[in-house]
């Protein structure tokens, strides 16, 4: 059963105005992260705590050639060189042994033509969904993951918090390990549809 959405890290809308500023590339202090939102300092403190309990948001202290107090600098997890988040990691490999365990007691159910590997990805975006309260529909096939109806459709930040997911979706992928990226999403009419579509590349190892 899907976690409701509420309990996700991401259902927070200043969660998301994080993680999207994060997600643009540059380390980020406090101060930034601040003057770019507009809450109090503690409280930004708060939704960072939250998500690197995660494991989507890293930090590390900063390396000063000058006198004064380092400061500490935060980063989006994306699976790629330096920002590779180990809590991700591990709930990969948790969900690649859970799904592991099903498939030996339900051979039946194992799709035709996937990897090892790509099968682990799939476990791994999965888990990741349901966690984030979506009640997600893998085709295996076609290589598709249907969150429809999209629980955020009306939401004022859906454009942010649709780049986050996506984004979210990649880091999990590229920390299982494997050949699947997120080539995108298809178009809609209907803005509660939500259909992301799962591309097959040359894999790439993750780097730490």
């Amino acid at each position: 059963m899907a976690t409701p959405h509420g309990y996700s890290p991401i259902s927070s809308e200043s969660r998301v105005r994080i993680l999207a500023m994060l997600l643009e590339g540059a380390d980020r202090t406090i101060d930034d992260l601040t003057s770019a939102t507009g809450l109090h300092p503690n409280t930004v403190r708060e939704h960072l705590q939250r998500l690197m309990e995660s494991g989507f948001v890293l930090a590390e202290t900063e390396h000063r050639t000058t006198r004064g107090r380092p400061r500490t600098l935060y980063r989006a997890a994306t699976g790629q060189r330096g920002a590779s988040s180990p809590i991700i990691r591990e709930k990969a490999r948790q969900a690649a042994e859970h799904g592991d365990l099903m498939r030996r007691v339900m051979p039946e159910t194992i799709p035709e033509g996937l990897t090892t590997e790509e099968l682990h990805q799939l476990d791994a975006i999965t888990e990741h969904l349901e966690d984030s309260g979506f009640d997600p529909i893998v085709d295996e096939q076609h290589l598709t993951v249907d969150l429809t109806p999209c629980l955020h459709a009306s939401d004022a930040l859906s454009a942010a918090r649709c780049g986050v997911h996506m984004s979210l979706i990649q880091s999990v992928l590229a920390e299982a390990g494997g050949p699947l990226v997120v080539e995108g999403m298809h178009p809609a009419c209907n803005p509660g549809d939500c259909v992301i579509q799962l591309l097959r590349t040359a894999a790439t190892p993750t780097d730490s």
